[in-house]
């Protein structure tokens, strides 16, 4: 009788275990996709990569990004750039400094969610991870703040800054964060 009434005490904590495994997200499906010789990234299923003018449009810049991914809606982007940069790879600490900075100047408002040097496919990359926000500061103006989840990791590769962004609607990040995170892990410089 009681060895019944153990296995009792334990049936919550394994119901527990049950419905956490049951609803546990599904890993995103990822496409290896070359951007360039040394540059392999994992892009979703449905994503496409936008043409040269939808490039333009959407990202006006003097250095047009290597490669830039958009879900089919357009409300979710994952780009690739690349820059010159006098930097190495043994300034990752000042480069995550400088780039958080960047980041707080360029925004009303940012919650960093991460912030550090991370090794990912044996590289080292800079990781910031945050939520931003852009108020309507004109005079009178009324609009309410444009918010965004963004994820993006920065890497030294010879004399070249390589920029991977994604971003999203700060209200679909629940949605997007794994994929974000999972993009971001399988990205591979050779």
């Amino acid at each position: 009788m009681k060895m019944p009434l153990r296995l009792l005490r334990f049936a919550p904590y394994a119901l527990l275990l049950l419905f956490l495994v049951a609803f546990a997200a599904p890993k995103p499906k990822l496409k290896k996709t070359s951007i360039t010789k040394s540059l392999t990234v994992g892009i979703p299923e449905g994503f496409t990569a936008l043409p040269d003018d939808g490039i333009a449009a959407k990202y006006p810049a003097p250095r047009k990004p290597l490669a830039v991914f958009t879900n089919p809606s357009g409300r979710v982007d994952f780009s690739v750039a690349q820059k010159p940069s006098t930097f190495t790879s043994k300034d990752y600490g000042i480069l995550l400094k400088i780039y958080k900075a960047s980041i707080q100047n360029a925004y009303t408002k940012v919650d960093f969610l991460a912030e550090d040097i991370r090794t990912i496919n044996k590289r080292d990359f800079v990781v910031l991870e945050f939520v931003s926000s852009v108020a309507d500061t004109r005079r009178g103006g009324n609009l309410a703040p444009i918010r965004r989840y963004q994820l993006v990791q920065y890497a030294i590769e010879g004399d070249q800054l390589i920029v991977f962004t994604f971003n999203c609607p700060a209200e679909e990040q629940v949605q997007w964060q794994p994929t974000a995170q999972a993009m971001m892990k399988s990205i591979a410089l050779k």
